[in-house]
């Protein structure tokens, strides 16, 4: 799926705001490539549907989804990253939401880092599943 090259140390030990951070890009670029995959070329509509794939309340959506099927160590960077503070408010009213995707994507983030790219599919898919459900 992904490649780095580079020498990063322990992600665990990285700012749960450093693994949003990659696990954003990451999650990105995972809803762009599977939108083009389900026939979407038009720009204009990837973009729209990709900002609709990646919000707050979507990834906390994925948050939810994710709770009992986290290892203890995934539950560990999940509960950082929606604890951390980011240094500013989010953009819409629904600072939950904002702080569950947080969560979200430094599960991302940290997954991507310690190359477990099986897990990180398993991340993903559950991904496409709800991106599918509401493409219908």
């Amino acid at each position: 799926m992904f490649g780095r090259t580079g020498k990063i140390g322990n992600p665990i030990e990285l700012p749960s705001v450093v693994l949003a951070y990659i696990g954003d890009a990451v999650y990105e670029l995972a809803v762009r490539e599977y939108l083009i995959s389900c026939g979407l070329v038009n720009v204009n509509k990837l973009h729209r549907e990709a900002v609709r794939h990646v919000c707050a309340s979507s990834q906390a959506s994925l948050f939810h989804a994710l709770e009992d099927r986290l290892t203890p160590m995934e539950q560990a960077v999940i509960r950082r990253g929606r604890n951390a503070k980011s240094g500013h408010a989010p953009r819409g009213n629904n600072v939950i939401a904002y702080r569950e995707s947080t969560g979200f994507e430094s599960l991302v983030g940290y997954l991507y880092l310690k190359q477990e790219w099986s897990r990180l599919e398993e991340i993903i898919s559950l991904a496409r599943r709800f991106i599918e459900e509401e493409l219908q």
